[in-house]
């Protein structure tokens, strides 16, 4: 019962943390579900190339994942910035003088 784990099991787990990620941002419409959904997908391509990687003993795609992965980073980066902007543009600070509550200071 000792299998080893082959290409097809890392392309077959690359596929279905694919198609999450698809289904996340084709059905949700959150913008925040949206982004990490997209990051799903990048970590799936990234799961399929050192799968590839591996199997061919060439190192040349744990350089690109490691490249895919810092773009990821400043698209989140970049993504949730916007996402805050546009979330304090259509929030209002002003509050009334009988809305505000009194702490006790």
């Amino acid at each position: 019962m000792s299998e080893s784990i082959g290409l097809n099991h890392y392309l077959v787990v690359s596929v279905l943390l694919f198609l999450i990620g698809t289904s996340g941002v084709v059905f949700r419409r959150n913008a925040l579900v949206m982004f990490m959904s997209i990051e799903l997908m990048l970590t799936a391509v990234n799961v399929a190339v050192l799968a590839y990687s591996r199997f061919l003993l060439d190192h040349t795609g744990h350089v690109l994942v490691l490249l895919v992965l810092a773009v990821a980073a400043a698209e989140a980066a970049v993504g949730l910035a916007i996402l805050v902007e546009i979330c304090l543009l259509y929030t209002s600070d002003a509050a009334d003088e009988e809305d505000s509550v009194d702490l006790g200071g």
